[in-house]
């Protein structure tokens, strides 16, 4: 049965899909015409600082959990088996560590934009260079959330592709530009709902038809889709459990850590201990949505097992498959399809309205404000209403982009959050880590990581388009008999051993997922050797509250002398004055465990100093 045979959308379907549409369109304006009517960029851009745990909660999971993981993660276990699923193993640390170490840092300083810190921390270039990497990666990422749900409705209803995206674009920017992040928020509670609905929907029809949960189990063992736990060291392997354990915790940081779109939320909770709350609370619910597709994929596969689909589906990409599995299950029953299609939908609206009202508060902030400090609350409330529209319509183009792509829109996901998301989480680390790194060095070591990152992403798309060849059909995912699925595990063991990568090579192929990592540890090494060789920074000219005393944490066994020459202990809570005052060069008495006798003691030299600089002035 063709793909394009199956254009069966019913009235039904129409109905439940412009329901999404109409429902989040009125969110964004009931938040519009409600509280302070998004007049001022506070309640525009930080909703107030007034949301409670659990929508902040549901905002983060919808935020990550866009169409690419909807599509993608069935997709990637019905060609590869299970062994993606071992990702959740990173979400505990991923979570875990945002919630007690950036949280922390990041909210007592009462910040907007997240790329503020880089400028408490080091000096406003830090932080614009900060910026433009977040910008460009959430731009990049844009393109793909929009192409792939608009994919999707042209795939199951006929629905003119472009036209989708633009629906698409124009709906998100719509209701985002209106209602400003509470609005951003309230959609995403709705349509994480919808999300998980969508994909039950598709999971439990998809059992019943393919003969039960048992025949579902069968034929799952029998394809040799159960993967076992692969313990391989080898950073080239694709996924083992190194890459997806170790390798995506560095993801979740940079995703969860100092990703402007997820930070954005929990600064909007109302105190710290809601933001905290709200991460532990998405932990669950990231793992069910996991489970979800994970799921989804061994369905597909056993319904499919033995059957070559090459002829039916419209295009080579994995991607595809998942939408003629959708819309196989779903025929004949009406209201499915159109639930299912509101499900990719409303994953697509949750993750780009994030980044539309983030993109538009970090250019507000970081590279408005700062020119332009008279600028009036209701014209800076204005140009961010009018940067989300801009950003919005940026984005539609950026999905044109998107088509002409071969990997599977989660793998390209993935990469884009290591190759940039990488770095600016090493930069982050850097300087809430080492009080010692100084301007230079953040500087040196985020190009350094950018660099590399380019480098080994470039390398390896071109050394796989010229150098690699597809595989002849009989190593096609989509035969998979009983028989067929150990020579294709056979095959590709052996084209592996034969085609086996060295030199420069071997190094392009490094697996995506050590991305992160890699990127991050190139920008905290390069930062600290130039930070040493132009002249680390003292602890006394650090801006208080800006590091995390990790440090002293790991070091709790060294003598107290030691550790206070080794890092910075000023408390979290407890940050000390600023003991560097531009403008006449005094530095004044340190005030964090030096006792009173001391002060007592410094307190001529500092008044004799200060009488000397007045006279001098």
């Amino acid at each position: 049965m063709d793909l394009s045979d199956q254009k069966h959308f019913t009235a039904v379907d129409y109905v439940i899909f412009a329901a999404l549409l109409v429902a989040s369109v009125g969110i964004g304006l009931y938040h519009a015409l409600s509280g302070g009517r998004q007049r001022t960029t506070q309640e525009f851009l930080m909703a107030d600082r007034s949301m409670s745990c659990l929508p902040v909660s549901l905002s983060l999971i919808a935020s990550f959990q866009s169409a690419v993981a909807i599509i993608g993660v069935p997709a990637e276990i019905y060609t590869h088996g299970t062994q993606y699923w071992f990702i959740g193993c990173a979400y505990f640390l991923g979570l875990l560590i945002p919630a007690h170490v950036f949280i922390p840092v990041l909210y007592k300083l009462r910040l907007s934009s997240v790329y503020e810190y880089l400028e408490l921390r080091f000096c406003k270039a830090v932080r614009i260079c900060g910026t433009l990497a977040f910008i460009f990666q959430t731009v990049i990422y844009m393109g793909i959330c929009v192409y792939t749900p608009a994919f999707a409705l042209n795939a199951v209803t006929g629905f003119e592709l472009w036209a989708a995206v633009l629906a698409t674009g124009l709906v998100c920017t719509l209701y985002t530009t209106m209602g400003g992040l509470k609005a951003v928020i309230w959609t995403d509670v709705f349509q994480t709902v919808v999300m998980f609905a969508g994909q039950l929907a598709v999971i439990v029809v998809g059992v019943h038809q393919t003969g039960g949960v048992s025949e579902v189990w069968r034929k799952v063992q029998e394809g040799n889709r159960l993967s076992a736990l692969d313990l391989n060291p080898d950073p080239t392997e694709r996924h083992t459990f190194w890459t997806l354990g170790v390798g995506g915790v560095f993801l979740m940081l940079s995703l969860y850590g100092v990703n402007q779109a997820q930070v954005q939320r929990y600064l909007s909770a109302r105190t710290e201990k809601e933001a905290v709350r709200s991460c532990y609370m998405a932990f669950p619910s990231l793992q069910l949505s996991l489970a979800l597709g994970c799921v989804m994929g061994l369905v597909m596969f056993a319904r499919y097992c033995g059957e070559d689909l090459t002829d039916e589906l419209p295009t080579s990409s994995r991607d595809a498959m998942v939408l003629y599995f959708v819309m196989d299950m779903l025929q004949g029953l009406p209201g499915l399809p159109g639930l299912f299609v509101a499900c990719l939908f409303s994953a697509a609206l949750s993750t780009i309205s994030s980044a539309f009202n983030s993109l538009a508060t970090v250019t507000m902030e970081d590279l408005v404000k700062p020119h332009f400090p008279a600028m009036t609350e209701a014209r800076a409330t204005l140009l961010s209403k009018v940067l989300a529209m801009c950003y919005g319509l940026l984005c539609l183009a950026m999905a044109y982009l998107t088509h002409l792509m071969d990997d599977s829109v989660l793998q390209v996901a993935l990469k884009i959050f290591g190759m940039v998301g990488g770095p600016v989480l090493g930069l982050f680390c850097l300087g809430m880590f080492f009080p010692w790194a100084n301007s230079t060095g953040a500087l040196a070591g985020l190009g350094a990581g950018l660099a590399l990152s380019f480098w080994v992403g470039i390398g390896s798309l071109l050394t796989r388009s010229s150098g690699t060849r597809p595989l002849p059909p009989g190593c096609r995912a989509v035969l998979l008999s009983d028989n067929t699925t150990s020579a294709i595990h056979t095959a590709a063991l052996g084209n592996f051993t034969l085609s086996r990568p060295s030199g420069l090579n071997r190094f392009y192929s490094l697996s995506y997922m050590w991305y992160g990592a890699f990127n991050c540890f190139t920008v905290i090494l390069t930062g600290l050797i130039i930070s040493f060789l132009t002249g680390h920074m003292k602890e006394e000219d650090v801006t208080p509250g800006t590091i995390y005393p990790l440090c002293g944490k790991l070091l709790c066994f060294l003598p107290e002398h030691l550790k206070k020459k080794l890092c910075c202990l000023t408390p979290l809570g407890q940050p000390r004055p600023p003991q560097h005052k531009e403008g006449n060069g005094l530095a004044l008495p340190q005030e964090d465990g030096t006792s009173q006798e001391e002060k007592d003691k410094f307190l001529p030299e500092v008044q004799t100093a200060l009488v000397e600089h007045e006279t001098t002035v």
